[in-house]
């Protein structure tokens, strides 16, 4: 397995700089992986997200709050609910009080694409993870808490 240095062809200036760069070329990495993975189901790493907060809560959730959950904090997350909404993966309601707040639910379709995925034999864009041990990942995203801290 080739090296930060030798993948993007480079010396540091220390290892912090190193550390920082490869965090950031790791990332983008895993986000390429992980959108090949999501490829066959036909959603977005975003809309993923979005099912994943709504499956958590179980009941209707507010578009700010899932705003204020999701991973990526600057989606727009109306048109990313449009499409799940013309997908048929969620329902939507306004708030009888407040036109302007509006609500999300995830349907059953969208429940049985969630669990498709969780049981998809096809990991191999996912297989990575199985480089690392249950007791490292704790420990790496210790150190990534560490960080924002």
């Amino acid at each position: 397995m080739a090296t930060i240095d030798e993948e993007i062809k480079t010396r540091f200036t220390n290892d912090k700089h190193r550390f920082v760069t490869n965090m950031i070329y790791t990332t983008n990495w895993f986000q390429n992986q992980f959108i090949e993975f999501l490829k066959p189901y036909k959603i977005s790493e975003q809309q993923f997200n979005i099912l994943r907060i709504l499956r958590g809560a179980g009941d209707w959730v507010s578009m700010s709050d899932i705003k204020s959950l999701m991973i990526d904090k600057f989606p727009n997350a109306t048109r990313l609910s449009d499409k799940l909404l013309d997908k048929g993966l969620v329902s939507r309601k306004r708030c009888d009080k407040d036109r302007r707040i509006v609500y999300l639910e995830i349907t059953g379709k969208g429940l049985a694409l969630l669990m498709e995925i969780d049981n998809s034999n096809d990991k191999k864009h996912m297989d990575f993870m199985n480089r690392i041990s249950e007791k490292e990942a704790k420990e790496f995203s210790a150190l990534l808490d560490k960080l924002r801290g």
